[in-house]
């Protein structure tokens, strides 16, 4: 896991109450419940983590929202939730910011991703190397014959900037350029995906658990992504993926970190479509 490692150092779907008048978690008096907010790539590990945590715990209260791995580390830093959910490892002006407000973030990496580069199904193509990506992304190639494909525009598709996906994807395959103006960007893995599946010309990036029959994953640098080459390091864009909280937390958010990373929710990685740790 060698790219990951380099990483390391909803939509609003909400269950339960909403955010308005929280009194949970280490911020409140009720400890039997936890706000989890941010990432839309950790998103769907979340909402599922928690249907089967409350299940079997029905004392409990698990809210989990999207928005982004930044709006869940802000959330987080404020103190309006007790786990942010991130697709990428926290910033150092956002650790500044979090000492500053008396937050001290942990990461807790639960499970391994890759970024997989799709095309409408429509598209002959099936490889691209990081450079052709790259150089469709900063705007120096705009028409598929250019790459052996048809004569068609490319439609660019990309998260916005507030996602940890858009920033791993900026330094995995962009190495730090930016991405074209023309972009569309989207607010979620779900909605690239949507985008790519309903037009013919376009191109995006989504985490392996959107990777559907409506959409087609290229081979990249030769690899296609999937759980045993993301697992292997074989897959050249993977990343971890994180759920912060302040501290050594304990009460209902401990617990349901510990459930995340038992055997039990590390299954629920898997079935999401992700890359479990066990």
């Amino acid at each position: 896991m060698k790219n990951a490692i380099k990483m390391l150092m909803v939509l609003n779907l909400v269950f339960g109450f909403a955010l308005t008048g929280y009194a949970g978690g280490p911020y409140g008096v009720d400890e039997r419940k936890v706000i989890i907010e941010g990432s839309t790539t950790v998103l769907p590990i979340a909402q599922a983590a928690a249907e089967t945590f409350m299940r079997q715990n029905p004392d409990t209260e698990i809210v989990v929202r999207g928005g982004g791995s930044g709006v869940g580390i802000a959330s987080l830093i404020d103190k309006n939730c007790d786990i942010a959910d991130s697709s990428r490892a926290i910033k150092d002006s956002e650790l500044d910011k979090a000492v500053t407000n008396g937050v001290n973030p942990k990461a807790h990496v639960i499970a391994m991703d890759g970024l997989a580069v799709i095309v409408n199904p429509a598209n002959p193509l099936n490889a691209l190397s990081r450079k052709q990506i790259r150089d469709i992304y900063t705007g120096n190639i705009s028409n598929w014959k250019d790459l052996g494909g048809n004569d068609q525009k490319i439609v660019v598709v990309s998260r916005d900037s507030s996602s940890g996906t858009f920033e791993a994807f900026g330094v995995l395959v962009l190495e730090g350029q930016k991405t074209r103006p023309d972009a569309l960007m989207q607010a979620s893995n779900q909605a690239v995906a949507s985008v790519v599946a309903h037009t013919q010309g376009a191109i995006g990036y989504v985490g392996l658990g959107y990777i559907s029959s409506e959409v087609k994953a290229l081979r990249v640098d030769g690899i296609l992504p999937s759980k045993e080459t993301v697992l292997t390091d074989k897959y050249p864009v993977s990343r971890p993926l994180y759920m912060y909280t302040n501290g050594a937390v304990t009460g209902t958010t401990r617990d349901f970190i510990d459930f995340i990373m038992s055997k039990e929710g590390q299954k629920i990685v898997d079935e999401q479509g992700y890359v479990g740790l066990k």
